[in-house]
């Protein structure tokens, strides 16, 4: 399967444009994504393979959001790069709601017990930990198929 192969490079690629462009550059790369990129990429990355669309709850706006992210899913776990370090909104949302639930490769699963954890930790798949990240963070936690 092709994409095993491209996920680890596309990863190190991100990290090694955060490390370039630092975290200031990183935070204006975001709010362009948030506008410009996450609408086209919400269109197709629930069912491509390391993507995922999170869908979390505004802590002040009670609004729903849709996010696009490179998610690692190994058994009943998650595991997100934070490319753009843990003040992201969507992450301090999952955080504050502790759950969101996540649309994985045309699956709906509740992500539950959301936690920030260095990208070094043995907790991470190899994929996530082989590549340096400018925020050095991840963002793991529970799945369960929705339902259950």
């Amino acid at each position: 399967m092709w994409w095993k192969s491209i996920a680890p490079t596309v990863l190190a690629f991100a990290m090694k444009v955060a490390s370039a462009i630092g975290p200031r550059g990183m935070r204006g790369l975001a709010r362009f994504n948030k506008y410009v990129t996450n609408p086209i990429q919400g269109l197709w990355a629930s069912r491509v393979p390391y993507y995922a669309l999170i869908e979390h709850t505004g802590r002040k706006s009670g609004k729903t959001y849709k996010t696009p992210v490179m998610a690692f899913v190994h058994a009943s776990q998650i595991a997100i790069s934070l490319n753009y370090g843990t003040n992201s909104d969507w992450v301090r949302n999952i955080l504050a709601a502790g759950s969101a639930d996540v649309v994985y490769r045309g699956q709906r699963f509740r992500l539950t017990e959301p936690r920030i954890i260095s990208t070094d930790s043995s907790d991470l798949p190899e994929a996530v930990r082989k590549a340096a990240t400018a925020s050095s963070s991840s963002l793991v936690g529970a799945l369960a198929p929705e339902g259950q």
